[in-house]
């Protein structure tokens, strides 16, 4: 049974399939909400503009039915008046189509806001099978649309002859205007009425965009098992992060062991712990370059006696270095004594082998801070 319920598809969409979706174009859309803005737009573009409109195309009208002899007699002349009145016509009604090209971008952004997706543009045969055609036909879906589109034809239908009979006074009164009046007139009861129905289209548009949100929420909804693959996706499969983790762990290793010829000591447990320090005269304070625990340590020694470095016991300051200071960082300020008596007899050492001499006292015991070397102050 538990199989079962992992199946279901319970669970809200996670970001990650929200994101997948929308690249795919698959997104909350609601036409009712843009068809409303489209015919808002048209009828009170019609109501503001009408007037300027339809007195521009009357001219262009009357400018067309003078013609002369010659022109009337002339191809030529008769295309170039085409084409000048068919630019007059355009440059006349660019304002009301540029109202409902804006619109028409910016109503379905409302819901999805700007989307282009070249995945909707895609070639998919399957969209050509005629039985998934029939299918999506005869499907809820459809059923749903078309109860949608029989309730709100007959809505408009209603709302339309109510509005007819209310202006029908107005309109037959517009055959006793003057001509200009008369057509002025008619646009402002065109566009009156046309938002007028348009309106009703409002009530069809606010239960139309819940349930397109609703729908899309429920389209998406993931089962467990899917959101647990996805998150195995997104992480990683765990034995392929720790094989990674693996490789860079030995490659930093590496590079730390690459490190360690270049240091001036090495500190040790002597057996548990061992720290490379290198130090110049331009570095403010000696510097840890390669630091390790049991076989990583032997093999820090290994290479420090192949290259001559000093390799030097002081369990209580290996120690310490270790467990406070990370490769690369300055030691500790609180260490700075410690290390420097180490270096000291360094440099004594290396004065004695490059020229002789007395040969330098044994090292002494390096004492630390016992906040810094719990084990010590433990024994």
């Amino acid at each position: 049974m538990a199989q079962n319920d992992d199946s279901e598809r319970t669970e809200d969409a996670t970001p990650r399939r929200l994101e997948q979706a929308r690249g795919e174009g698959h997104v909350a859309r609601s036409q009712e909400l843009t068809t409303f803005a489209m015919l808002m737009a048209g009828g009170g573009g019609l109501w503001f503009l009408g007037a300027g409109v339809f007195g521009e195309l009357r001219t262009l009208v009357q400018n067309a039915m003078r013609l002369d002899v010659q022109s009337a007699f002339d191809p030529a002349q008769m295309t170039l008046r085409l084409h000048e009145q068919a630019l007059g016509a355009l440059w006349a009604i660019a304002p009301l189509l540029m109202v409902l090209v804006v619109v028409a971008f910016a109503a379905p952004q409302l819901l999805s806001g700007w989307l282009f997706s070249a995945e909707a543009l895609r070639f998919d045969a399957k969209r050509l099978n005629p039985l998934s055609g029939i299918a999506r036909m005869f499907s809820m879906r459809s059923a749903i649309e078309l109860a949608k589109a029989l309730a709100k034809a007959a809505l408009v239908a209603a709302v339309a002859a109510a509005v007819i009979w209310h202006q029908r006074e107005a309109v037959l009164q517009l055959s006793l205007l003057p001509l200009e009046l008369g057509i002025a007139r008619m646009c402002e009861l065109v566009g009156m009425s046309f938002l007028m129905i348009g309106g009703t289209l409002a009530l069809v548009a606010v239960v139309d965009v819940p349930f397109q949100l609703w729908k899309h929420s429920s389209d998406l909804k993931m089962s467990r098992e899917d959101v647990r693959q996805e998150m195995k996706e997104s992480e990683g499969n765990p034995q392929m992060k720790a094989a990674i983790r693996n490789q860079q762990r030995a490659m930093a290793r590496r590079r730390m062991m690459s490190e360690v010829p270049k240091a001036s000591v090495i500190i040790t447990n002597p057996t548990h712990y061992a720290v490379a320090l290198s130090y110049e005269e331009s570095m403010r304070a000696p510097r840890v370059i390669a630091k390790g625990a049991d076989a990583v340590a032997a093999k820090i020694r290994e290479i420090g006696q192949q290259h001559h470095i000093p390799v030097l016991e002081s369990p209580p300051l290996a120690r310490a270095l270790y467990r406070n200071a990370e490769i690369g960082d300055e030691i500790p300020e609180t260490l700075y004594t410690a290390v420097a008596e180490i270096l000291a007899y360094v440099f004594q050492l290396r004065r004695y082998e490059a020229h002789g001499g007395g040969l330098p006292q044994a090292l002494p015991a390096i004492e630390v801070p016992a906040e810094l070397d719990p084990d010590g102050a433990a024994r």
